[in-house]
């Protein structure tokens, strides 16, 4: 047994055994004794259990290496875990402080309830969340009634005083009195605060803000001195020549647009005027062979117009909105001859090219169809609905006879008019969105912007095969606009870092670059008698344009 017991302590202490005295009373005060953290010199062999005994007090319970360190487990005392849960809590907590008694949680099964008795009778003890929400309203109601009678102490409705002290009075708390009439301050903040929750409603319920018609002319009289209306034509306006020339200078900067130029158009066959339409819902018309200015505003959209586009003969244009609208304008006067819409977005209308058939009205729309109205009669006289995606554009070829349309879904779809049947389909793995096309002007081919940064060539014979021709080397962005020169010898297009491009047709060389805008030059146009002027458009002050920035039309010799 001796050996036996030897052997345990000497497994158990922390040193070899030291020769101790084998008396009864010392060994006795050794085994009892505890091995103080701040002596330096220990006079006995101390177990296991002396050297880590606790210096005062029961052994820590929360300490992890058995130490003791005190009680204190947090930094403002000893925090105890509890059984409660967190909804229990906050049911004692708001009853307490509606009522003014608690659940004593020590108590089993929280029995007991401290706080005051009278409350506890009265309410048999419940909390917030067991009363009755009739009950609740009672006692609503009965305060507040209470406070009424406290407030009004018995004095007449009819008196100014009870008005200015009854909380069910408008004017309830107020140190001035009643007012009986607004200020004229007052009543402008009033109706403007009302069409601004108007209009927040409408945006809300999807149903953009009517805007009037209107027009204004800025230039100094109707008509000349031979009372030819300011729209017509001057004689002097001839071709130098059949041969073009591509720009080197800007000659003329036409600055009026609160936004983004979005699309432009000369005047057809003569040129000596401009349209534009903007993100600042206005149509403008500019004048380009005299002073150069801007002769007649057009407003009557509530959201950004996309396109403009002129009738033959110029008098009428189309424009185009995402309020949903087409409007029929008259150039010279300003009315709105007519309005279509489908309750749908459109991206572009144009009229058939045909003199006989210019009450044809083909818009492309968002919800991937193409619209064909009649314009005399306001109906819709055909759908070509064969797209899966949005259509960007309509463009006639084969002596008009049958017209392209581009969408989305990547894929290009030839139609005969009138027919809404696909006759010719065109989609490739490789094949992008095409946002614009332009015909040659021999009508032999056409050219398709392409959003992977190239221009596509198509013959626009039977079978409208892919030409081997790329124009490449230009940044597409948002739609940029291709087009040709008079003379088909060059192909020109915007870019989304405000360049126009000037390639080669035969060669597909570029053969010059004009660095138009800051940011993105969208549209370009080449005038259709002076060969050697082109105008573009797009906006100078980068990503504000559409906000505080000005939207800006150059002209280029």
């Amino acid at each position: 047994m001796e050996a036996m017991e030897v052997s345990f302590n000497v497994g158990r202490c922390s040193a070899p055994d030291v020769p101790v005295a084998h008396g009864g009373a010392a060994a006795a005060e050794s085994a009892l004794a505890v091995v103080d953290p701040l002596q330096k010199r220990v006079t006995f062999n101390p177990r296991y259990e002396q050297m880590w005994a606790p210096m005062e007090g029961p052994i820590h319970p929360y300490n992890k290496d058995g130490l003791s360190r005190g009680m204190k487990n947090h930094a403002l005392g000893v925090v105890e875990d509890s059984s409660i849960s967190p909804f229990t809590f906050d049911e004692q907590y708001h009853t307490f402080q509606a009522f003014g008694y608690a659940a004593d949680t020590s108590a089993p099964n929280g029995a007991n309830l401290i706080g005051d008795p009278d409350k506890i009778k009265d309410n048999a003890g419940l909390t917030v969340f067991n009363i009755p929400q009739h009950e609740l309203k009672k006692r609503k109601a009965e305060g507040r009634l209470e406070r009424v009678q406290e407030l009004e102490g018995g004095l007449d409705p009819s008196s100014d005083e009870w008005l200015a002290k009854s909380i069910t009075s408008p004017w309830a708390g107020t140190r001035k009195g009643i007012q009986v009439e607004m200020t004229d301050e007052q009543k402008m903040y009033a109706e403007e605060h009302a069409k601004k929750k108007l209009a927040r409603e409408a945006r809300e319920a999807g149903i953009k803000p009517e805007v009037p018609d209107s027009t204004e002319f800025h230039g100094d009289e109707h008509v000349d001195y031979q009372g030819r209306s300011w729209v017509v034509p001057p004689a002097d306006v001839k071709a130098a020549n059949d041969r073009c020339f591509f720009p080197k200078r800007c000659i003329h900067t036409w600055v009026g647009h609160k936004g983004n130029v979005m699309t432009i158009q000369f005047f057809p066959k003569y040129g000596h005027l401009l349209l534009s339409g903007s993100s600042d819902h206005q149509v403008k018309i500019w004048d380009v062979h005299n002073h150069r200015k801007c002769v007649r505003t057009y407003k009557g959209h509530s959201a950004t117009v996309r396109h403009v586009s002129f009738t033959n003969d110029g008098l009428k244009f189309l424009s185009v909105s995402y309020d949903t609208k087409i409007k029929l304008w008259d150039t010279e006067t300003g009315k709105v001859i007519s309005s279509f819409t489908t309750g749908k977005t459109p991206y572009v209308a144009k009229l058939h090219p045909d003199d006989d058939k210019q009450n044809v009205l083909m818009v492309a729309m968002k919800d991937k169809k193409v619209v064909q109205w009649d314009v005399d009669s306001g109906k819709i006289t055909q759908e070509y609905d064969q797209h899966l995606d949005a259509v960007n554009t309509i463009t006639f070829v084969d002596n008009n006879r049958r017209f392209i349309t581009s969408s989305d879904d990547r894929s290009l779809r030839v139609w005969e008019f009138g027919i809404p049947v696909v006759i010719k389909y065109i989609s490739e793995p490789h094949m992008h969105s095409m946002p614009s096309i332009a015909v040659h002007p021999n009508g032999k081919f056409f050219a398709a912007q392409s959003m992977d940064n190239q221009i596509l060539v198509y013959d626009t014979k039977e079978r409208f095969r892919l030409n081997k021709k790329r124009f490449h080397g230009h940044v597409t962005g948002l739609g940029c606009q291709v087009n040709f020169s008079p003379d088909g010898k060059y192909v020109i297009s915007g870019d989304g870092s405000g360049r126009c491009w000037f390639w080669d047709w035969k060669t597909t060389k570029v053969l010059h670059k004009l660095h138009c805008f800051k940011r993105v030059c969208l549209g370009c146009e080449w005038h259709p008698l002076e060969q050697s002027k082109v105008a573009t458009c797009g906006w100078e002050d980068g990503r504000n344009a559409g906000k505080d920035g000005v939207g800006i039309i150059k002209y280029w010799d």
